[in-house]
């Protein structure tokens, strides 16, 4: 049984709000932390060896450790954008929640001394960014933020930014500009943000699911925490299921178990009865899996050597009954559609991709093209500012290498179709997008 750190009693009336949620003994670790030096801190959230939870894995104490010290303007930013198909986890924490996210967040800043922070929420999120705002303001008037705070003579000031629901604003670089007024557009790399980040100053961005374990790392202590899990993915994680499955939703695991556990066990596997056709371990920015890695450890390591990766911790399943053209189809429209447009790999290649897979629908292909579109997608991976071309690059250079036969049946009953009644084939165009595949929207 996983042990549940984040989601205990995440259900309870009322721990939303200041009183609940300090009744639960909430705000006492950054009590505890603001009788400590930052660098013990530090030193405790570092010894946990948590990795950051939003999907690029890499260790909290690590990333913090990176900026520089001294009397510099510092910012920190909490990356609240969600917006990657599949991943709907922040969205329970920051709606039932959000004085957890709050604690860590100050706790964070003060190892590492910062004086003025955001969190940066996705447009669609109206409800949970009311909720946070309010949050703020309870916090605010119990001295937990603002000046001097809890009279440690630490100080930091926090600001909610609400985003205009920009899939690029999830990219770290691309959401500072966005904070600061401008396109949404990615950054060259280096200089990295804990150099030179939001307004030219050293800034740590972190994730709201990372932020809301530090309470908890500091409740056990780094060590205790880093025991949880393996050695090279502790703790616990929120992973939401979608697809086909009969409990979809958000559930807490303990990294390392196996996928089987998490997809059977916890969400009960497809509700048809059908096997699984292929899944994606860490939303839909990973490549696929299949039915035989269901056995495979749900960590960062095991998912890497898999072929794939833990990413943000979103689960989407895909049974017998679906069909991977139109899955790589609706993820292909999805990705080009969201091109800030600013690298020619990721604006020409996402565009490409789509227009290559309804050669498919449309009876237009050969299956040469196959071999174009596998290249096209290994043109794009490493070749853009940030990681949104690798987004689409990635999942669809698995489908084609792994459901090869299938496509090309694609191709083929596809071809019959339009030679046998063009006209139809032409109108059954404008409904595809419709029926493709289990990507849910949230």
């Amino acid at each position: 049984m996983s042990k549940i750190l984040l989601f205990d009693n995440i259900d309870e009336p009322g721990l939303n709000t200041l009183e609940v949620y300090q009744r639960r003994g909430g705000y006492e670790m950054l009590r505890k932390a603001l009788t400590m030096t930052p660098e013990d801190v530090l030193a405790q959230l570092s010894d946990s060896a948590v990795r950051g939870r939003g999907g690029a894995g890499f260790p909290m104490g690590r990333k913090i450790s990176f900026l520089p010290r001294g009397d510099l303007q510092k910012y920190l930013v909490c990356n609240a954008d969600e917006s990657e198909p599949g991943t709907f986890k922040d969205r329970e924490l920051m709606q039932k929640t959000p004085h957890m996210l709050i604690e860590g967040l100050v706790i964070a800043a003060y190892a590492a001394q910062i004086s003025h922070a955001f969190i940066y929420v996705r447009g669609e999120y109206q409800l949970q960014a009311d909720i946070i705002e309010a949050a703020i303001a309870e916090a605010d008037g119990a001295g937990y933020l603002g000046e001097n705070i809890l009279e440690s003579g630490f100080s930091l000031s926090l600001v909610l930014h609400r985003g205009a629901g920009a899939y690029i604003c999830g990219e770290e670089t691309g959401l500072l500009d966005s904070l600061e007024g401008k396109r949404g557009n990615p950054r060259l790399k280096p200089p990295f943000p804990a150099i030179e980040g939001l307004y030219a100053g050293p800034t740590l961005i972190n994730n709201v699911e990372t932020l809301s374990t530090v309470p908890t790392i500091m409740r056990l202590g780094g060590a205790e925490y880093a025991e949880i899990g393996t050695q090279g993915s502790t703790g616990t994680k929120l992973v939401s299921i979608s697809g086909d499955v009969k409990r979809p939703g958000n559930y807490e695991i303990e990294l390392g178990i196996p996928s089987r556990e998490i997809i059977y066990g916890l969400a009960g596997g497809p509700p048809s009865g059908l096997e699984i056709k292929f899944w994606f371990p860490g939303g839909s920015s990973a490549p696929v899996l299949t039915k035989d890695d269901l056995d495979v450890p749900y960590d960062f390591d095991s998912m890497a050597k898999a072929g794939s990766m833990l990413g943000s911790g979103a689960i989407i399943i895909a049974d017998e009954s679906r069909s991977v053209l139109d899955t790589a189809l609706k993820l292909a429209k999805f990705y080009a559609h969201e091109s800030c447009g600013k690298c020619v790999p990721c604006r020409e290649g996402t565009n490409w991709t789509h227009k290559m897979l309804m050669r498919i629908k449309t009876g237009e292909a050969t299956p040469m093209d196959l071999d174009i579109m596998a290249s096209v997608q290994e043109q794009i991976i490493g070749n853009c500012l940030c990681v949104l071309g690798d987004a689409m690059a990635m999942p669809i250079g698995s489908m084609v290498e792994k459901f090869r036969p299938e496509l090309e049946a694609e191709i083929e009953a596809a071809r019959e179709r339009a030679e046998a009644a063009p006209e139809q084939n032409v109108v059954a165009l404008g409904v595809a997008d419709e029926h493709a595949g289990p990507m849910p929207v949230h």
